[in-house]
């Protein structure tokens, strides 16, 4: 990517502090809280984790991608859950509990899953030489810097200092927003002259996986029979997709930045998305009190 700086610098530091105001809201409890609803957390594990990346799969196999779109799709696929989606369960009238929990959880998992997969995905839609240049060790460690890292410092400070982590969070959250919208506008500055060609194929996968990633969410906590808050909340944290860390890993760590449009677009669904979830939780919330 031209934008060095944008790429080595200013994209990592910015996820990096985002998941520095995830980890001011996590304590120990919520690695524990898997012994309460283990069913919750396993099928919102599984439809995170499994059912998505599937999904993502199934769109690059029926809609007619470039390869490095398709690389770019699937990267977001096999992502942990956006730290928005807390944020987004709670004004849903979600189980937040349980939002942080698949957070936690699915941002841990990941850190050794993306590496692995990303090779994988390379090979299978670029070529077995592209893969083979992809240093996972690294990249392993790459990932771990900019979320586990910072997860785990706010988790501290949360935990020794709570005044502090509640005031530090209360401003990060208001900077997350602006960080988010200054990568969506970085992206597209930089690829303005491309993105013509990329809308329409992008736009309609991005669309689809957000819409079907949501669905399977939702139905699949439902086929489980969960109670209505815990549905609401896994289908929140499906679609809701940590999108700045697939731009990171795409425009950064794989300096590819036609892979991190499908990330971007996705952002923009997935809000819309966001917003309609509150509106039928808060709905449902209304017609049972």
């Amino acid at each position: 990517m031209q934008a060095n700086l944008f790429t080595a610098i200013l994209l990592p530091t910015a996820l990096a502090i985002i998941m520095l105001g995830m980890g001011l809201t996590l304590t120990l409890e919520d690695f524990q809280r898997i012994r309460r609803y283990p069913k919750a957390v396993f099928v919102g594990l599984l439809s995170q984790l499994v059912l998505l990346p599937l999904i993502g799969l199934a769109l690059t196999a029926v809609i007619p991608l470039e390869p490095a779109i398709a690389v770019g799709l699937m990267i977001l696929a096999i992502c942990p859950g956006g730290p928005s989606s807390n944020l987004i369960t709670y004004f849903a009238k979600g189980d937040v509990a349980l939002s942080i929990t698949l957070t936690a959880f699915s941002s841990t998992i990941t850190v050794f899953t993306i590496p692995i997969l990303t090779s994988l995905l390379l090979q299978h839609f670029m070529g077995t030489a592209t893969a083979i240049s992809l240093p996972v060790g690294q990249m392993m460690g790459q990932v771990f810097l900019i979320t586990l890292f910072p997860v785990s410092i706010g988790m501290v400070i949360c935990q020794q200092f709570p005044v502090l982590a509640k005031k530090l969070e209360r401003i990060i959250s208001r900077l997350a927003i602006v960080f988010l919208v200054l990568i969506l506008a970085a992206i597209i500055i930089i690829e303005w002259k491309r993105l013509p060609g990329f809308f329409v194929q992008v736009g309609i996968s991005a669309f689809l996986l957000n819409v079907l990633a949501t669905l399977a969410g939702f139905l699949t906590s439902k086929v489980a029979k969960l109670p209505t808050p815990q549905q609401i909340c896994i289908a929140i944290e499906v679609g809701i997709q940590n999108g700045t860390l697939a731009i990171a890993i795409t425009a950064g760590l794989l300096n590819n930045p036609d892979m991190a449009i499908p990330a971007a677009v996705y952002s923009v669904f997935m809000n819309l998305m966001g917003f309609a979830a509150i509106a039928y939780g808060r709905r449902l919330a209304g017609a049972k009190s």
